[in-house]
């Protein structure tokens, strides 16, 4: 199993200092969070989709191994609600797949008001290219369901799982060969900072999971105070400490290596 351990955006600017150096402009941070980690989820995508030639220039400002997961538009999940998602997302993809060998998993996170209609997600996943990777975080109690599983297990899509304050909000169903964990908000101090014990304990259930030569993605997404960067850190750390494969940048900022060659995160709590 190799995962890929990141925090769901980099434009924090509580992250001076965490992350960013003073001295470090923001127009550089892409570069600088690079350097930290091999993977990021972009959050920005889903307020305001970004134009194809913005991709492609973080495509440039990255390093070989660095990976890229694209939250969708709100367009599609929040106002269209998945309906009518042929243009969508075909204009998703042609932007996002600017981003090349980057380019990681889509995520589809549902508004928490939708209802399970499972032939409506059916149609949505039939849309994305063959090879896209999606990862669905449906927040509706009604999706937990037989028939969801089996629409994602049959389009080769991925359940979201998703932890607020330090427990499961979703079901830990596996129905693709790859995963993908967010993380939203811990309970220990300072907060939303997630204690190790619940670090570790996610930890062990990925690679209890998934096995060797099978990708996850994890994103943290309890960002104030920069808890995010903290918690990933700490989080690669023990994944390697499950004999799991975790990707992290290369000393130099170019090219990944694996947490498991030389290379070590230091712990936080």
């Amino acid at each position: 199993m190799t995962v890929f351990v990141g925090t769901s955006g980099w434009q924090y600017r509580d992250w001076r200092g965490v992350l960013y150096p003073e001295g470090v402009p923001q127009r550089r941070w892409l570069e600088e969070y690079a350097r930290r980690f091999a993977a990021v989820e972009n959050n920005n995508a889903f307020y305001r989709l970004p134009e194809r030639h913005t991709f492609a220039e973080w495509r440039e400002r990255t390093p070989d191994g660095f990976v890229m997961a694209v939250k969708a538009s709100r367009y599609l999940t929040h106002i269209k609600r998945l309906k009518e998602p042929e243009e969508p997302v075909a204009r998703l993809m042609g932007r996002a797949e600017a981003l090349g060998e980057r380019l990681g998993p889509v995520l589809l996170q549902l508004p928490p008001t939708l209802r399970a209609d499972t032939a409506l997600l059916d149609a949505v996943l039939a849309r994305f290219p063959a090879g896209t990777r999606v990862a669905v975080e449906p927040r509706h109690v009604s999706w937990w369901t037989e028939e969801t599983a089996a629409v994602l297990a049959a389009r080769g899509a991925t359940l979201c799982w998703a932890d607020r304050g330090g427990r499961p909000v979703t079901p830990l169903w596996r129905t693709a060969d790859w995963g993908y964990l967010r993380l939203h908000e811990g309970r220990a101090r300072p907060h939303p900072s997630y204690g190790r014990q619940a670090l570790a304990t996610w930890a062990r259930r990925l690679a209890g999971t998934w096995p060797e030569r099978q990708d996850v993605y994890v994103f943290f997404n309890n960002d104030p105070g920069g808890a995010a960067v903290r918690n990933a850190e700490t989080f690669l750390g023990l994944m390697e400490a499950c004999g799991r494969t975790a990707k992290v940048p290369g000393p130099d900022g170019g090219g990944a290596e694996t947490a498991g060659q030389g290379r070590r995160h230091s712990s936080y709590e």
